[in-house]
């Protein structure tokens, strides 16, 4: 993880990807362990916090989701685009190196049977629930967030504090063709939440 990563309330986990940036899926089955990049990634409940990752069937790491049955969901930073979109344009089936190619550090936690990635902004643990029919007609997994963290210097009191902290840390939301854009100014109402 990095010094900075503190524990988040499982009640305001979803605040780490309700603002709808490109994330990191990772997991682990059998001894081997992948991660990809996943722009659809949206949070569906709050009690127990549950999120949804679309997965396409040529994803090793949807096989290794559905035979471990746990994942995580991490917030990259503007400092990790070349490795966000390596990757999500490389595939492990053809790519057995794909992970040292691109250069990803890989950190474990005792409580998550899942591999994390090193120097992202935001790590959501959570355990698939199966849902069969969406998976196979939709692509659509859905997690329990089960434990979450994030970087202080990003995420304090509840809340993305992008303004505040170096540009390398803000996240990133993909667009098409190698073109992301980083999270920007903040525009707030002030509205007690």
């Amino acid at each position: 993880m990095n010094e900075y990563a503190t524990r988040v309330p499982l009640e305001k986990a979803y605040r780490l990807i309700n603002h709808g940036p490109t994330a990191l899926v990772s997991a682990r089955a059998n001894g081997v362990e992948n991660v990809m990049s996943a722009a659809w990634v949206c949070g569906l409940d709050f009690q127990p916090p549950k999120l949804t990752v679309v997965i396409d069937k040529i994803a090793k790491t949807r096989s290794l989701i559905e035979q471990s049955g746990v994942f995580v969901i991490q917030v990259p930073t503007a400092a990790q685009i070349a490795l966000t979109h390596y990757l999500g344009t490389h595939t492990l089936a053809q790519e057995p190196d794909k992970l040292q190619r691109a250069g990803v550090e890989l950190f474990s936690l005792p409580d998550v049977d899942a591999p994390l990635v090193t120097g992202c902004a935001a790590w959501l643990a959570c355990r698939l629930i199966p849902e069969p029919h969406n998976q196979q007609q939709y692509d659509l997994f859905i997690g329990e967030v089960t434990a979450a963290w994030a970087d202080s210097r990003v995420f304090q009191d509840g809340h993305w504090r992008f303004e505040q902290a170096p540009a390398s840390l803000r996240s990133l939301h993909y667009v098409a063709g190698g073109q992301f854009y980083a999270t920007g100014e903040s525009l707030n109402l002030n509205i007690d939440s």
